[in-house]
């Protein structure tokens, strides 16, 4: 590898524009790159192979992280992770290379300062080395590497500058002997940025998603029987998960305080939700017909009396955000909802929002396996028994801990409607088979 890797990986600009829109966290999805500057190449490892710290400026000003590996020679295993070539050389997805990755493991238990960032093992840990290193396939925003059965280390890969949420709520949250977080261990930091964060691995963990969908599929394969008939039921565990949330929130308020929304702040955050409606109505004109009673639920908020508690949240609940273990519900990813300014994530906002995303959650679970499908009342019956069994689990976990949301329904329907809003989106653009889920959720509000 050459000594003057900015140089070097310049000459990837064009293949790398190439490669970006193909990952699963390339932030336009389905959009042609025009161009790409490389604006940051450090070599962290020379030799063969050889490791380079990336970061590219893709057209419209948004950066990534890329970790690029350099062989000779390059593997089967790694034809597939293939960006270009450098000269003679294979310059490829360097995540997808364990003897690379398990490199990242030596500096972080070193305390290294190498290619220009400083590798960081958290106050009193002391990491084991000699771990193989495998990625994880699942993730949109980021990529995260998992080294044995010990830790996993999370790849920022639109990092800014400035603070990190997710890693300074999991160490609030572990400072306060929270059980519903994993151990934060180590960072990896540049000047002015948090670029990589590792905590401990939950062997023993399934993710949220997974299990609540087992539990509808479990319902929609007996068809006569309700949702509280069948032994894959799901409320136990949604009113374990309620009681979580409510937990974390708790341990936030104690740690990072809380403080009161005043009704301009209030207006502020149902002028948004207008302007958020205003332009999901000029793509879909599906939900022209409910604009009306849209526009009523947000601006009922403004009618509240007295002032809103906020503090530091999730920010982008679902049941994907979260894990089972043999010990209880553990919250992942508290970096906030990607699609919003990191200024728009520091914000403190009501828990109410968290509640509002993991009951949108609930619904996806119930109604996603209809999607595509022949209209049938019956399957349609029991997804949405289903959904408002557990619904109502999670509301009532969260008020076994917390004070229940269901108190506040003016400000949770509100929440919950303009979440369905950004949904309609969303699935207007990437799954249009999907948007009857957001929309029924909608008409039921009706």
């Amino acid at each position: 590898m050459s000594t003057r890797p900015l140089q070097a990986v310049e000459t990837l600009a064009d293949d790398l524009c190439a490669w970006l829109p193909t990952q699963r966290w390339f932030a336009a999805k389905g959009q042609a790159l025009s161009s790409v500057r490389v604006i940051r190449a450090e070599l962290i490892a020379g030799g063969d192979p050889a490791l380079v710290h990336t970061l590219v400026e893709a057209a419209g000003g948004e950066v990534y992280q890329v970790l690029i590996g350099v062989r000779d020679h390059l593997p089967e295993h790694l034809a597939h992770a293939v960006i270009g070539k450098l000269g003679d050389a294979y310059a490829y997805a360097a995540t997808h290379d364990p003897e690379l990755m398990s490199l990242l493991l030596d500096l972080l238990a070193e305390g290294a300062d190498r290619g220009g960032l400083s590798w960081r093992a958290e106050p009193g840990v002391e990491l084991v080395t000699g771990l193989r290193a495998r990625p994880i396939g699942v993730e949109q925003s980021n990529t995260s590497v998992v080294f044995g059965f010990h830790y996993i280390l999370k790849l920022f890969r639109r990092p800014v500058p400035g603070p990190n949420r997710d890693v300074d709520l999991h160490r609030a949250l572990h400072r306060a002997g929270s059980a519903q977080v994993a151990q934060p261990v180590a960072v990896v930091a540049g000047e002015d940025m948090v670029l990589a964060f590792a905590q401990r691995f939950l062997g023993d963990a399934a993710e949220g998603w997974a299990t609540a969908t087992a539990s509808v599929r479990d319902l929609l394969a007996e068809g006569d029987l309700h949702a509280g008939e069948v032994g894959g039921d799901f409320a136990g565990e949604a009113a374990r998960l309620g009681a979580a949330v409510a937990r974390v929130h708790a341990d936030l308020a104690a740690a990072l305080g809380t403080e009161s929304i005043d009704a301009r702040r209030i207006g502020a955050t149902v002028d948004a939700m207008h302007t958020r409606l205003d332009t999901v109505l000029g793509e879909v004109p599906e939900l022209v017909e409910h604009e009306s009673v849209l526009r009523a639920a947000f601006d009922a908020v403004r009618a509240l009396p007295g002032d809103i508690m906020a503090q530091q949240v999730h920010g982008d609940l679902h049941l994907g955000q979260v894990l089972r273990t043999t010990a209880g519900w553990v919250l992942i990813d508290f970096e906030g909802e990607p699609a919003s300014r990191p200024d728009e994530r520091a914000r403190t906002r009501s828990p109410l929002r968290d509640v509002a995303g993991m009951l949108r959650s609930f619904d996806y679970a119930a109604l996603h396996l209809l999607a595509g499908e022949e209209p049938d009342h019956q399957r349609e019956t029991r997804a949405a028994e289903w959904a408002d069994r557990n619904r109502a689990a999670f509301c009532d976990g969260y008020a076994s801990i917390g004070g229940d949301p269901r108190a506040h329904a003016v400000l949770l329907r509100a929440f919950e409607l303009d979440k369905a809003v950004y949904e309609v989106s969303y699935e207007h653009r990437n799954r249009p088979d999907w948007m009857a889920i957001p929309l029924a959720a909608i008409r039921r509000a009706s």
